[in-house]
């Protein structure tokens, strides 16, 4: 009396915002008794993966009764997707300004080389089971049991329009474009060219399990930085940043969660944050190129262009906005057209009552009485504008209009000793709904604008 899997995801790595459907089977009992239920026990780790053996990572335990074709089924996604969030935040290890982790925790946003991640990634095992109602109406658990393989969840979604792959009946999203290997993919859907202000911060996400049979060869060992002038000829010598636990990486590959999904700080204000190197370029510096590499010196994945804007000599302030996209990672783009701040205000207000009533003599003054303010709370919104961009830019900007979380992010500056850093992360709205994806041919010319919202009241005194 065997309970069988008959249908499991595709692959076992899997952005948890899919469908993730497990049927399962138990023909003896089902054809057999009554009361018959599948169980699910559910599985999910933050560190090692799970142990079926034990209860440890058990998030809950679910049953199903069989279908008219006598099988279970289960779609796991409402229960797994709380289990992956946005990683807003450096981990352990990671430096900033080469100032450790452990002394002060940052903003994921502005790490200096590398910083595993915290809540992107889990792991997912399910064991199942039957149960049924015997002949002598005693409820029996079958000791036969079914586990399935283990799974990484991250912290992405499926869009209707992206390609499932499907194969003896079993079907999912095929996340190996995000598998270091030879023109591998970041955590992105940005072009691979993209354009930053010289103090502008900014992190890649990227998936950083090796493949098996292939370690050696698909195993990250440093990202490599080379820096061009105008000309395009190289400054300087090439940045390699090791995959180090001292650089907040992992120097040893291992099975932990929180190394299997990492972030890479290559944007200008993480690479002042300390690379003197860098900071060297600074005044020639065009645009440079960042890409990843294995022990032989192979690149493994695809290589991102950042190009550095020129000064806008209009005065414009640039506003830099950085967004959760489709895979759990952070986009980020600076919009240094024209802007526009406007202020809201609502308060309270009371009547206030004339001169001093609860003193010896009654006294005039002037500043009391009539309609005063008891409470004022402001609300800031900005309204911004992108320069022209291509097509490729115009299709990435869907997913800032999707995307559940967006920030304003401001850019490299001095800290004073103890600082907070909470100035350079301002959590936003954005309160454009509509968005009308634009192409050459029917636009010839492409700029959008956008408007957020800051998401916390300016509370003033109170009287």
């Amino acid at each position: 009396m065997a309970t069988t899997i008959l249908q499991h995801p595709l692959y076992q790595t899997l952005p948890v915002g899919q469908d993730v459907i497990f049927s399962v089977s138990n023909t003896d009992i089902v054809s057999t008794f009554t009361g018959v239920k599948i169980i699910a026990e559910v599985h999910i780790s933050s560190e090692l993966p799970p142990n079926l053996a034990t209860t440890d990572d058990v998030v809950g335990t679910f049953k199903t009764t069989p279908n008219n074709a006598g099988v279970g089924m289960f779609n796991f996604r409402p229960i797994i997707e709380s289990f992956v969030s946005a990683d807003n935040t450096s981990n352990a290890g990671a430096d900033f300004k080469e100032v450790d982790h452990s002394v002060q925790e940052f903003p994921l946003h502005l790490v200096d080389k590398y910083s595993r991640n915290k809540n992107s990634l889990r792991y997912l095992a399910i064991e199942f089971r039957t149960e049924y109602i015997d002949a002598s109406g005693n409820r029996v658990l079958d000791n036969t049991q079914n586990n399935s393989e283990l799974y990484k969840l991250f912290n992405g979604f499926v869009k209707y329009t992206d390609d499932l792959q499907i194969e003896d009946d079993n079907f999912g999203f095929n996340p190996y474009a995000f598998q270091f290997a030879l023109g591998a993919r970041f955590l992105t859907n940005a072009p691979t060219t993209q354009y930053a202000n010289i103090n502008d911060y900014g992190t890649i996400g990227f998936l950083s399990t090796p493949i098996v049979g292939a370690e050696a060869a698909t195993t990250l060992t440093y990202m490599q930085i080379n820096m061009f002038d105008d000309s395009g000829s190289t400054i300087g010598s090439a940045i390699n940043v090791g995959n180090t636990y001292g650089n907040g990486g992992s120097t040893v590959w291992s099975a932990y969660a929180l190394g299997q999904l990492m972030f890479f700080g290559c944007f200008p204000g993480n690479l002042q944050n300390w690379s003197t190197v860098f900071q060297a370029a600074v005044s020639t510096l065009s645009y440079y190129d960042v890409q990843a590499y294995n022990l032989a010196g192979t690149a493994i994945s695809d290589k991102i262009t950042i190009k550095i804007n020129c000064p806008n000599t209009k005065g414009f302030e640039p506003i830099r906005l950085t967004w959760l996209n489709q895979w759990g990672a952070w986009d980020y783009y600076t919009f240094n057209m024209l802007s526009a701040k406007s202020i809201s205000t609502k308060g309270s207000t009371y009547r206030q009552l004339e001169g001093t009533w609860n003193e010896s003599v009654y006294r005039l003054d002037s500043f009391k009485g009539g309609k005063k303010a008891f409470r004022v709370n402001a609300t800031e919104k900005i309204k911004m504008n992108t320069d022209f961009v291509n097509e490729s830019e115009s299709e990435w900007f869907e997913d800032l209009i999707n995307s559940p979380e967006v920030y304003i992010l401001e850019g490299y500056k001095t800290d004073v000793v103890l600082s907070a850093l909470n100035k350079y992360v301002t959590p936003v709205r954005l309160t454009t709904s509509r968005y009308t994806k634009k192409t050459i041919a029917n636009d010839r010319v492409m700029q959008y604008t956008f408007e957020v919202e800051k998401t916390k009241t300016l509370r003033t005194q109170s009287v």
